[in-house]
């Protein structure tokens, strides 16, 4: 039986990428489920962000999704490969749970030539060290520098992100990380909020230092996966419908959704726990 695409965020950030996955794959269903009563991810433990995500693939797993995406950064670090290794083979060996961070990896080495990339991120992404492991695996000679901006979600998520007072903010992670290495020549926003603030980041940054975001890059991971897998994208169905639910209050979410989506959305409320 055939069941829609799960995409999945500790809130808002997500729909950066459910975006772009409508644009690649538009006849495709997704059910989107943001965690926003629990949010941010990103300053919780690894053990906390790995039940909660855990709960919320379970959830997916519940609505019929043989394929997840965790569109969340902090969770593909903290949560990802647990959930994989040793949660699917017991629950759930004939479903698939995918990352956001693998699939940038695999290509952010490729935007830079002085080999000295920067990664944007929660803290919980930083301190996982995901991106200098991954990038290590397919671009040995690349050097990872990473900043963490703890302020920039909050910015995000209470809409001040095209406001003066984040200028103060964006400057400043911008202004850390290029104290690390003057050779950053490409700069990726490694948090689905980030693309919000694009804008402010590219009018503070040094010309010819590329700005890299993870919409379009998993997108074009997800069709060739699917592409390579067809077993799977045989379980995706296919009527062009999207579901969104939050577990905070639903006419909130639709309020910030827009912002992140591009478009107006209508928004259910679930509990996890």
């Amino acid at each position: 039986m055939s069941a829609p695409i799960g995409v999945f965020d500790s809130g808002y950030g997500g729909l950066t990428i459910l975006k772009e996955l409508k644009k690649q794959l538009p006849q495709h269903d997704y059910i989107y489920l943001g965690d926003n009563a629990r949010a941010p991810y990103g300053t919780r433990s690894f053990e906390t962000v790995y039940q909660y995500t855990l709960e919320a693939v379970k959830w997916f797993f519940d609505q019929g999704c043989s394929l997840v995406i965790l569109a969340c950064n902090t969770a593909s670090a903290k949560a990802l490969r647990n959930i994989q290794q040793l949660d699917l083979p017991h629950i759930a060996p004939d479903k698939r749970v995918l990352g956001v961070i693998r699939p940038s990896s695999e290509v952010l080495g490729n935007y830079t030539n002085s080999n000295h990339v920067g990664i944007m991120a929660t803290l919980g992404t930083v301190q996982s060290d995901s991106y200098i492991i991954e990038l290590s695996k397919f671009f040995p000679k690349v050097h990872v520098h990473q900043q963490a901006c703890p302020m920039w979600v909050p910015l995000i998520e209470n809409g001040e992100y095209d406001k003066p007072g984040a200028d103060y903010f964006v400057k400043g992670y911008l202004d850390e990380l290029f104290s690390q290495s003057k050779d950053i020549d490409t700069i990726l926003l490694a948090c689905t909020h980030y693309p919000l603030l694009e804008a402010k980041i590219k009018s503070y940054l040094p010309e010819g230092v590329k700005l890299v975001s993870q919409g379009d890059i998993v997108a074009d991971s997800l069709v060739k996966y699917l592409q390579i897998h067809p077993e799977i994208d045989q379980k995706c169905s296919k009527n062009g419908k999207i579901q969104f639910y939050t577990t905070d209050n639903a006419q909130t979410f639709e309020k910030q959704a827009s912002s992140f989506f591009g478009q107006k959305i209508e928004a259910n409320h679930t509990d996890l726990a």
